[in-house]
């Protein structure tokens, strides 16, 4: 065992009962303190980003492309289903898939309720997979089940358990849905099931059904669609691909970006990136500051331990060695506490949903986790390398202990 080593194993021994063994408790603490807090963070920092994008995807893709149209917005004009985009689309490796779609806006009439409702039709390749976890009641629309289909299209929907509660419907029942266009254009329709995101912008009037009803509706085609919704590989890579779209798509198309589409969602999740930055930022200074301090006590402690070393000969560069090593090993206990109790109290949250949320101001209803081991791995890289650049600075105090005064010092 090097001399240092050896040293700074016997001071930490014999600290017990000494006023330097609290101090190091309190290091020890501050340190898995600040890891701890950073592992959670991040973990609650990514569950809030990771969900609300999820739920925005549902029913908005990363980028939407349909063709440019006046008057009423959801009013789309038609795009055939063999065309630019669908030619253009395979080329670029960045997209993972795409899906058509076509909206139309209309009324839902009850006996005794009506509702203003936007209606998205889906086809084939809708991603029911993604939908499923926000399914409340009833089952996913489709056409294997002849006795729904009218007129060449499925008479389902889905709607939100908002609009369920304002009209009064559950599944099963029907419901009759009245286009907006001259004449208006009623259709029976069944509710085949009830879905809920937390989110007003889609809970509050969006209803999923066949596309082929809004085809039929609009009187488009079989093979007409409203919007190609483009889902990329790494939505980081979002502006690069709207680039390229924009250069290889024909006039008369209109690209939207889904951070154009809900700016104040997005513009809030960078806000949440910035406050956790500063907020972890404190927590290491304060975390570095306290063992600057407790390194201080337990050199100054250790006084004449320092006197007679110089006085055997002992170089400054090994004393200090010694007393970083006893800061190491606070570190190196502080990374363990702090790590076993942040995964352990993230944990409990992943699995009981113990601490809620008003979904009404933060879009879902428990804190949500996400367990990134990459970016835990990081926190504790970052850890490690700042406090021991910073137990560096303490020990520059032991270069000006004069051995005859450190042998006289009294404790």
């Amino acid at each position: 065992m090097q001399f240092p080593s050896f040293i700074a194993k016997r001071i930490r021994h014999n600290e017990a009962g000494s006023f330097s063994a609290t101090v190091s408790r309190i290091g020890v603490a501050s340190i898995a303190i600040g890891v701890a807090v950073g592992i959670i963070a991040f973990a609650v920092l990514l569950g809030f980003k990771q969900t609300i994008q999820q739920k925005i995807f549902l029913f908005s893709a990363h980028i939407n492309v349909n063709a440019f149209s006046q008057g009423n917005t959801y009013e789309e004009a038609p795009l055939p289903a063999k065309n630019a985009v669908s030619d253009i689309l395979p080329t670029i490796p960045e997209i993972k898939r795409w899906q058509a779609v076509a909206h139309k806006s209309g009324i839902l009439k009850t006996p005794d309720e009506i509702k203003g409702v936007i209606l998205k039709g889906v086809g084939k390749d809708y991603d029911w997979a993604t939908f499923k976890p926000n399914l409340r009641e009833g089952k996913l629309i489709g056409r294997t089940d002849s006795s729904s289909i009218k007129y060449g299209y499925s008479s389902e929907i889905l709607i939100s358990r908002k609009i369920a509660t304002q009209m009064r419907l559950k599944t099963g029942d029907d419901v009759i849905m009245y286009s907006l266009q001259n004449p208006p254009r009623p259709r029976k329709l069944v509710v085949a099931g009830i879905y809920e995101t937390e989110m007003e912008e889609f809970d509050n009037n969006l209803i999923i059904g066949d596309i082929g009803l809004v085809q039929r509706l609009n009187g488009w085609g079989a093979d007409s669609v409203g919007t190609y919704e483009i889902y990329l590989k790494d939505f980081r890579n979002l502006d690069v691909v709207t680039h390229k779209l924009r250069r290889e798509l024909p006039p008369g198309l209109f690209l939207q970006k889904v951070t154009s589409l809900f700016p104040q969602i997005f513009d809030w999740l960078v806000l949440l990136d910035r406050n956790t930055a500063v907020f972890l930022v404190l927590i290491l200074f304060v975390a570095c500051f306290n063992m600057i301090s407790i390194l201080l006590v337990i050199i100054m402690e250790r006084t004449p331990l320092i006197g007679l070393l110089k006085t055997l000969g002992s170089p400054n560069r090994q004393i200090r060695m010694i007393f970083f090593q006893v800061g190491l090993d606070m570190l190196r206990k502080g990374i363990v506490i702090g790590n076993v109790t942040a995964l352990l109290l993230c944990w409990l949250q992943y699995q009981f949903k113990l601490i809620p949320l008003d979904p009404v101001n933060y879009y879902m209803d428990t804190v949500p986790i996400v367990f990134d081991w990459g970016i835990f791995a990081l926190v504790n890289v970052v850890a490690v390398i700042i406090t021991a650049a910073i137990l560096l600075i303490p020990t520059l105090i032991i270069t000006r202990i004069q051995p005859i005064k450190a042998l006289l010092f009294k404790k």
